[in-house]
């Protein structure tokens, strides 16, 4: 909590320079990163809302994600997170995101992706880097 407390109030900093808001989509974090954020005060001015969509259901419901990429590419995977991260934008209408989805373990890892394994994206505005 030392380093991420800081980090989040910077994050606040910058985004009130911008007048923009941050949204989060989290799987394998749990709500971790919308927690840091709300750990600040005044962060009501700048964070936008925060989506926890463990199921890959949920990331299809709450946040568009197609459900055939899961099939194809598993949710843990860069394209999960893209999508992840245009779904919270468009469902919140924040500029920024950032989207989180891995494999936590202790069970569920595969030789492809094992425990530990985590992607994770960023998107401003159009931009969306994984």
């Amino acid at each position: 909590m030392k380093e991420i407390t800081p980090l989040a109030a910077e994050l606040g900093r910058r985004l009130q320079v911008l007048n923009a808001h941050v949204t989060t989509a989290e799987s394998c974090t749990g709500g971790g990163i919308a927690e840091a954020i709300t750990r600040i005060p005044g962060s009501s001015a700048w964070f936008e809302a925060g989506y926890v969509t463990y199921s890959n259901r949920q990331k299809t419901r709450q946040l568009d994600v197609p459900e055939a990429l899961f099939g194809k590419v598993g949710a843990v995977s860069r394209e999960v997170v893209e999508a992840m991260v245009r779904g919270a934008q468009e469902k919140s209408l924040a500029r920024f995101a950032v989207a989180v989805s891995g494999v936590a373990g202790p069970d569920g890892g595969s030789p492809d992706k094992p425990v530990g394994t985590v992607w994770l994206a960023f998107g401003v505005g159009d931009e969306v880097t994984a």
